[in-house]
């Protein structure tokens, strides 16, 4: 089957995969269970895989986006249409094009959300997930001022917690969260449900896909609290 026969394909996948994924949850999680452990990134590995990521094409993303109905739970242009999806419109294109390796190469397999993306991204090639990419980066972030420095997640952000060992998230993410290098993912204007899932499974030890272990760590000391606020910083009412 060729790249254009799977994408044709790939929009009755991804309702069957949602159909299983949301009615039948024991099921998913016993398939995961099964696969064993998973394989996780080296620095040097992923930097390989990062100097081979091809060049992405916006126009051609745009028409991947369309024909495999993504829109179903990302929005027209990837803005997201609930909390319970990340918003990908204005996302830097290295960290979408990283996402979808890691659920093609089951590196990603967290809960039952994942399971959708594992199927929808073992039919795409390379080159796909960097059209996508490419086309979720060129739709622009949200506006969103700058928190005010009374706002309680303002410390963690700029400053971290030294004595938690804690890095300040805009470290690696920007002062105002529009991403940081390579990577790192832009986090404005990231639904605050979305936000508060991903930190809870870097921090109980869920999702392994981070290079290093560098959110795991970060996240491993944060209270329920600290994330809500977080959340609550960088997203976009």
């Amino acid at each position: 089957m060729n790249q254009k026969q799977k994408r044709r394909v790939t929009g009755p996948l991804i309702a069957a995969a949602c159909a299983l994924s949301l009615a039948l949850p024991g099921i998913t999680s016993a398939a995961s269970e099964a696969k064993g452990e998973v394989v996780k990134w080296t620095p040097g590995e992923w930097h390989e895989t990062m100097a081979a990521m091809p060049e992405g094409d916006p126009s051609r993303g745009e028409d991947l986006h369309d024909d495999a109905f993504c829109a179903s739970c990302h929005g027209e242009h990837g803005e997201s249409v609930s909390g319970n999806w990340p918003r990908l419109a204005g996302q830097r294109a290295e960290y979408t094009y990283k996402q979808m390796i890691d659920y093609a190469d089951d590196r990603r397999r967290e809960d039952r959300r994942a399971h959708i993306m594992n199927v929808v991204s073992e039919d795409l090639s390379e080159q796909d997930m960097a059209d996508l990419a490419a086309f979720y980066e060129k739709q622009g972030l949200p506006d969103k001022a700058k928190p005010e420095k009374s706002h309680p997640a303002h410390e963690l952000v700029s400053v971290g917690d030294p004595s938690r060992l804690i890095t300040p998230c805009a470290a690696c993410h920007g002062s105002n969260g529009s991403g940081g290098i390579n990577e790192s993912p832009t986090l404005r204007g990231q639904p605050k449900d979305y936000f508060v899932r991903t930190m809870e499974l870097f921090r109980d030890g869920h999702r392994h896909n981070d290079v290093a272990k560098g959110m795991a760590q970060f996240a491993d000391p944060l209270t329920d609290e600290e994330i809500d606020q977080l959340a609550d910083y960088y997203a976009v009412d």
